[in-house]
C-alpha cells in the first residue's frame, strides 16, 4: 500500500487528510471514509485509524482518515460531531476525486464519529454513501448515563459483600446512596423523550432508519458507552427495530475497550470491517 496527504477545501478551510491505498492493483469501487471522533485527530488513539486504514489498503480498499475543522491539522473554529456535515461531504468528495475509479463510499465511526455519520445521513441522505460502520456509537444523556451506572455499577455494589461492610464502618457514606438514589430519578427518564424533539439521538436513528444501504455495528463489551447506547436504543421508541434489521450486521467484541486497545481486539476489528465490506458492500 501507499499513503499520500491530501488537502482539500471545506468552506473556505483546508483540511488535511492522508489517504492510503492499494500500491499495485487497482481499488475496489468503494472506498472508505474514516470519520474522527471526540478529542481525537487523525491518527486514533494508539494508532488505531492509521492501522485500520492500512490495513484495509493492503486488502484493497481505498481508504481517507482526516481532520475535520479545528481538529488535528485542519484549521478553524472550534466544534463537535453536531456541526460537521460539511467536513464529512468534503473528506467524500475529496476521496472520489483522488480516486476516480471509486463509485461511492463507506463512512467508518467511532463512538461520536458514529453518531456524526448517522446525523449525516439524517441531514443530507447522501447518494455517494454505499454503508456505514458504527463502533460503540454515543448516544449520551444524563438520563442514559445514569441509567447505565444503575444497571451496570450500581447493581454489583449492592450484591457485593465489602460495599455493605464499608457502610457500617463508615467507609461509605450517605451521600453514595443519594447519588445512587439521584441516578435512579433520572434512569427513569431514559429512551422517554418525545420522538420530534430533535434530539440528536432521535436524529441518529433517523438517519439510520431512512438509509437503505448496509449497516455494521460493533459493540465492545468492555465499554460503558456501548452499554449506555443499547440500554438507549432499547427504551427509546425512535429506535424500535433499528437494531434488527436485516441490513444491519451486529457484533459483540466480550472483551474489547472503547477504542480496541489490545492489539487482537483491534485486529479482530480491522477484520471483521473488512470481511464486511467485501460480502455486504463492495458487490454495490
Amino acid at each position: 500500500m501507499k499513503e499520500s496527504v491530501l488537502n482539500f477545501d471545506c468552506e473556505g478551510e483546508r483540511l488535511i487528510g492522508i489517504l492510503a491505498e492499494p500500491a499495485n492493483t487497482a481499488p475496489a469501487e468503494v472506498g472508505v471514509v474514516i470519520v474522527v471522533g471526540g478529542p481525537q485527530y487523525r491518527v486514533g488513539s494508539h494508532r488505531q485509524f492509521t492501522l485500520l486504514a492500512r490495513h484495509l489498503a493492503n486488502h484493497g480498499v481505498a481508504a481517507l482518515r482526516f481532520d475535520y475543522r479545528s481538529m488535528g491539522d485542519s484549521p478553524g473554529e472550534t466544534r463537535d460531531f453536531l456541526s460537521v456535515d460539511a467536513d464529512i461531504a468534503a473528506a467524500i468528495a475529496a476521496l472520489l476525486a483522488a480516486r476516480p475509479a471509486l463509485k461511492r463510499v463507506v463512512l467508518w465511526g467511532l463512538c461520536d464519529a458514529a453518531s456524526a455519520s448517522l446525523l449525516y445521513l439524517e441531514s443530507t441522505g447522501d447518494p455517494r454513501v454505499a454503508g456505514v460502520a458504527l463502533l460503540n456509537p454515543w448516544a449520551r444523556s444524563a438520563a442514559t448515563l445514569a441509567q447505565t451506572h444503575v444497571k451496570h455499577y450500581y447493581w454489583r455494589r449492592l450484591r457485593e459483600k465489602g460495599f455493605w461492610l464499608k457502610l457500617l464502618r463508615g467507609g461509605v457514606g450517605l451521600t453514595a446512596l443519594r447519588t445512587l438514589g439521584g441516578n435512579l430519578r433520572l434512569a427513569r427518564g431514559a429512551g422517554k423523550a418525545k420522538t420530534d424533539s430533535r434530539s440528536f439521538q432521535d436524529r441518529m436513528a433517523a438517519g439510520l432508519r431512512a438509509f437503505n444501504g448496509p449497516v455494521l455495528l460493533i459493540l465492545s463489551g468492555d465499554d460503558y458507552t456501548a452499554r449506555e447506547f443499547v440500554g438507549f436504543a432499547r427504551s427509546s421508541a425512535a429506535w424500535q427495530g433499528l437494531l434488527v434489521r436485516p441490513t444491519l450486521d451486529l457484533h459483540d467484541m466480550p472483551t474489547a475497550d472503547h477504542t480496541f486497545s489490545a492489539i487482537q481486539d483491534q485486529d479482530s476489528q480491522c477484520r471483521i470491517c473488512l470481511d464486511w465490506l467485501r460480502t455486504r458492500c463492495l458487490a454495490i
